[in-house]
């Protein structure tokens, strides 16, 4: 078997990209179905470049488990450009997927918010595997995203442009540059640690 293979396989990245694929295709047919209803129109699939990305979000997080963490911290060669390369191989085909799912009006949910919010969602779930573990690296964003849909303001802008990012409409500044910002610190705290290693009480 090849090292590659062997990597795919002991990652479990072959479930992590049907998670993927599978958020993809639920996400176009619901931002289909709300923009078919009679009482909404493409504002209506905000729901959709929220909860599609933190979906792919968790996908990508407890897709970054290793099951020999001994083994790679003794490794002769460094193992962070594997680990960076693994993040961004999964974060690009999220994006590409997502961005995919929701097409056209970009300056309200379409493309532009969906990608803004995977990239910083996938931030934000790597940061939590190198925390407190790749199997539990959903929660943070899971968290974060429920407390922002509950209280962030009904119209975009402001304030409300930094902390509640994950809901502005895809052109904000603001909000991107936190998703940048997010994944970066992400990638680059998952990157040097690595996934905290799992214990028997999680």
């Amino acid at each position: 078997m090849s090292p590659l293979r062997l990597y795919a396989r002991s990652r479990a990245l072959p479930a992590a990209l049907a998670a993927l694929a599978g958020t993809a295709v639920a996400s176009a047919w619901a931002a289909h179905w709300l923009v078919s209803l009679p009482a909404f129109d493409h504002t209506a699939r905000l729901p959709v470049v929220v909860f599609g990305p933190l979906l792919a979000a968790a996908a990508i997080g407890t897709g970054l488990h290793t099951p020999s963490d001994e083994l790679d911290r003794t490794a002769v060669r460094a193992w962070w450009p594997r680990r960076l390369a693994h993040l961004l191989g999964a974060t690009v085909l999220a994006v590409a997927l997502l961005a995919l799912a929701v097409p056209g009006h970009a300056e309200a949910f379409g493309a532009p918010a969906a990608v803004r919010n995977t990239l910083g969602l996938a931030g934000v779930a790597a940061a939590g595997a190198a925390l407190i573990g790749a199997r539990l690296s959903w929660l943070p964003p899971v968290l974060f995203v429920g407390g922002v849909y509950l209280a962030a303001p009904g119209e975009p802008g402001g304030a409300a442009d930094w902390w509640a990012w994950v809901m502005q409409p895809g052109p904000q500044g603001g909000s991107w540059t936190v998703a940048v910002a997010a994944f970066t610190a992400g990638a680059s705290l998952y990157a040097w640690r690595g996934a905290r290693r799992a214990t028997a009480a999680s």
